[in-house]
């Protein structure tokens, strides 16, 4: 199954957790480059928790786009793909603090949080750890 089809399944009730973190693992995803001096990948910080943007395709990215206004839509937006497995295991610890990744973030029904906890992210950077512990 694809990474939509489970996010969908998981948002249905329906879904099974182990499949959907496989599947993000496994899923090609397009990871928008951030402008500016610092450049790397698109990003924003909510709730002490640093979320980098993926999607799943490239319509998903030009919805995000457009949900950004007129003058995002309208510009060329430079991506990478990269696998989910890469994003959490290599990207995610060399994060300034907590982070996490969100798919399809413009997606009211299809989008989905993959959170800095022991499972999704490597255990070192996982915040419901405490001394080797889960909390």
């Amino acid at each position: 199954m694809q990474l939509t089809a489970e996010i969908e399944a998981i948002r249905d009730g329906v879904g099974d957790p182990d499949r959907l973190v496989g599947e993000f693992r496994r899923a090609a995803l397009l990871v928008p480059l951030a402008d500016g001096p610092d450049g790397g990948l698109m990003s924003a910080v909510s709730g002490g928790i640093r979320w980098i943007y993926a999607f799943t395709d490239e319509e998903a990215l030009a919805r995000f786009a457009v949900a950004r206004g007129e003058a995002e839509a309208g510009r060329e937006w430079e991506f990478l793909s990269v696998l989910g497995a890469r994003l959490v295991d290599a990207v995610v610890p060399l994060a300034d603090g907590p982070a996490g990744v969100v798919v399809n973030a413009a997606d009211e029904d299809g989008s989905m949080f993959f959170p800095p906890v022991a499972g999704i992210v490597p255990d070192a950077n996982a915040v419901d750890r405490v001394a080797g512990e889960v909390a």
